[in-house]
């Protein structure tokens, strides 16, 4: 019996395209002989990781959690797409996401490209999504990805129904003081989807445009010229209000901003993250 080399595990899977798994198994019931584990692979019908690439994976669940630092905390939110959410919701699906989770945590990832690249049970990440593949018949990919640190960070799961597994993560990170309301910050993140933290943190060039269709859409309205600038201000500080967290009007009560919650408890927000199933780049 030939042995079995990670040589020749490489060699079937680039010419089958099958999962490591598969392959080891097919190699070891053809006793190392290559052209007859092809066959076996072929006989069995496994279907090849590349077909499956070019399917859409756009549902799935996102796996989360905090891990505990002499300088803080640091949270992660990984994203683990299917195809289906039939798929999604069986607890081996769910079961291999949070050892992705563990996967990112353990190698301190800091993108999806780390985590790709990261240590896995056997191989890397990359391997073992290749894997997970196999085992459930579809196209599973990691999607977005999420790191954020601070003295605090919460996190809020969201389902929308009771027997999926979390489709919307929200983590923020904050000091000691604002823990306290850390956890109404992170159902507003949730609810509201706000893209930035202050109006500081929008893109000048964002900016710039609102800025523009808010003149010419001013001027199209048949504003005098010499208000336009001042509606156009009033225009970008209701777009603000929109997507800059600290602006939003707080959910539980809009009488006041979710800056100023954290005001009240003389706290601070250092930044924070929102994933949501299906929401990445597509394919």
């Amino acid at each position: 019996m030939a042995a079995i080399t990670a040589a020749l595990i490489k060699q079937v899977r680039e010419d089958t395209g099958a999962g490591m798994m598969d392959v080891k198994k097919a190699l070891t019931e053809a006793e190392g002989d290559v052209a007859r584990a092809k066959e076996i692979i072929r006989a069995k019908g496994i279907q090849a990781a590349g077909k499956r690439e070019g399917r859409k994976a756009q549902e799935g669940t996102i796996a989360s959690g905090v891990v505990e630092s002499a300088e803080g905390q640091t949270g992660y939110a990984v994203e683990i797409n299917s195809e289906t959410d039939f798929v999604a919701k069986t607890p081996k699906f769910v079961e291999f996401a949070d050892s992705v989770l563990a996967d990112a945590e353990k190698a301190n990832a800091g993108s999806v490209d780390e985590l790709l690249a990261a240590p896995s049970a056997e191989g890397t990440v990359k391997e073992a999504v290749e894997e997970a593949a196999a085992l459930f018949g579809e196209h599973v990919k990691v999607g977005q990805f999420a790191k954020i640190a601070g003295p605090h960070v919460e996190i809020y799961a969201h389902k929308k129904s009771a027997e999926m597994p979390p489709s919307i993560v929200a983590m923020i990170a904050t000091d000691e003081a604002g823990a306290a309301v850390a956890h109404e910050a992170a159902l507003q993140i949730s609810a509201m989807g706000a893209k930035w933290l202050t109006r500081e943190d929008v893109p000048a060039d964002v900016v710039e445009s609102e800025r523009r269709v808010a003149t010419e859409k001013s001027l199209a309205e048949g504003k005098p010229e010499k208000i336009v600038p001042k509606i156009v201000e009033g225009r970008l500080n209701a777009f603000f209000k929109e997507v800059v967290l600290l602006e939003q009007p707080f959910v539980k009560d809009p009488s006041k901003t979710v800056g100023k919650l954290f005001d009240e408890v003389g706290g601070k927000a250092f930044g924070f993250a929102r994933v949501e199933v299906g929401k990445g780049d597509e394919d």
